[in-house]
C-alpha cells in the first residue's frame, strides 16, 4: 500500500488501491470481477466517505443500503469482501477499532428458485434426436453434458487424453476460459477434480469420435470464439422440436443429478460425481427432490410397518 496514504483517504480509493496489491492475480478473474463490483458499489454508495470516519454505525449503514437492492447472501458476500481491507486498515492504524465488529447482516427475501428440468422420458427424447455426425458438433457436447452432469467449462475443457475407455473414466481436472482470452483453468474447487463413470454408450461412442483427434486438444473448442448462448440455442432448439420442456446447458447438469436423486443414488455420490465441494450444496440445490423423495420414503416406512 502506498505509504503516503492516511486515515484523510476517501475509503473507495483506499478499497481500489488494496485489491489492486492484495488480490490482484492472486485470485480467479471470475473471483476478481466480484470484488471490482463491490468497489463499484462503495463508489456509488459512500463516494465521499473518509477511511478514517469508518465507524461501526457508518459501516452498518452501507450495509443496509447494500441490503436494500439485495439478497442476504449477496449481503454477506458484499461484507466478506470489504472486510478483509478494512482490518489491513486497523492494522495499519488508519482506523482506530474494528467497525465491521457485530455487523448484521439484511437483505430482501431470496426469490424461490425452482430448478428446470428434463423427467427421463423427455431426456431420452432429446438425445434420440441429437444429430451425431462423424466430426466432434454441439450435439455430441449436449450428450456429453447429459451423461455426465459437467459444468459447462468443465465439458468445453475435456480432451481426448481424459477418457479413460478402459476403465469407462472420464477425468476433469480443469476448465476452459470462455468469457476471457480461452485456455485452460483450474476447476471451481478442488472437489471438482475428480473421475466420472461412464457407461458403455459414451465410451463406445466417444472412443469412435477422438480416435483421431489431437490428445491434448480440447474435444468442442475451435478457433472461433466460444459463447454459452450459442450452445443454449442449439438445446432450446432441439426441446422445442422434441416437444419437450425448454432448458439450458445448466438445466442439463440438473437434469443428471436429478434422476440420479430419484433413481436412489445417495447424495454423497450425487455431490462427488457432480463436484461439489459438500454434500450440504448438493441438499439445497435438490431440496424440492429430496423433499418429493422423503414423501416416497414416509409410504414406504408405512407399508412396511403395517405389513409386521
Amino acid at each position: 500500500m502506498r505509504n503516503d496514504m492516511d486515515g484523510t483517504e476517501l475509503f473507495c480509493n483506499y478499497y481500489k488501491q488494496w485489491i489492486e496489491v492484495y488480490k490482484k492475480d492472486a485470485i480467479r478473474e471470475a473471483t476478481m470481477a466480484k470484488y471490482l463490483m463491490t468497489q463499484k458499489w462503495v463508489e456509488k454508495l459512500v463516494p465521499r466517505l473518509k477511511v478514517s470516519d469508518l465507524t461501526r454505525t457508518v459501516y452498518q449503514q452501507l450495509l443496509n443500503d447494500y441490503a436494500k437492492e439485495h439478497e442476504r447472501q449477496t449481503t454477506l458476500d458484499f461484507h466478506h469482501q470489504l472486510k478483509g481491507a478494512i482490518l489491513d486498515a486497523v492494522d495499519e492504524g488508519l482506523i482506530d477499532r474494528d467497525p465491521t465488529r457485530k455487523a448484521i447482516i439484511k437483505g430482501k427475501t431470496p426469490k424461490v428458485k425452482k430448478i428446470k428440468y428434463l423427467n427421463q422420458f423427455e431426456l431420452h427424447t432429446l438425445i434420440a434426436h441429437l444429430d451425431i455426425r462423424e466430426n466432434p458438433n454441439w450435439d455430441w457436447f449436449i450428450l456429453l453434458v447429459a451423461k455426465t452432469g459437467m459444468r459447462f467449462s468443465e465439458a468445453l475443457a475435456i480432451t481426448p487424453a481424459d477418457f479413460d475407455f478402459a476403465r469407462q473414466t472420464l477425468s476433469v481436472s480443469k476448465t476452459w476460459d470462455y468469457k476471457g482470452e480461452g485456455g485452460f483453468l483450474p476447476t471451481k474447487n478442488k472437489s471438482s477434480v475428480r473421475k466420472i463413470q461412464i457407461d458403455w454408450q459414451i465410451v463406445v461412442k466417444f472412443s469412435e469420435l477422438v480416435k483421431n483427434l489431437p490428445e491434448d486438444k480440447p474435444i468442442f473448442v475451435g478457433e472461433d470464439k466460444i459463447y454459452n448462448s450459442t450452445v443454449n440455442d442449439v438445446l432450446s432448439r432441439h426441446c422445442r422440436e422434441c416437444g419437450i420442456s425448454v432448458i439450458s446447458i445448466h438445466g442439463l447438469r440438473h437434469t443428471h443429478a436429478s434422476l440420479l436423486l430419484f433413481a436412489g443414488v445417495s447424495i454423497a455420490s450425487v455431490a462427488r460425481r457432480l463436484g461439489h465441494a459438500s454434500m450440504t450444496t448438493t441438499q439445497k440445490t435438490y431440496l424440492h427432490i429430496i423433499q418429493e423423495l422423503e414423501n416416497k420414503d414416509v409410504d414406504l416406512v408405512m407399508r412396511t410397518l403395517s405389513g409386521l
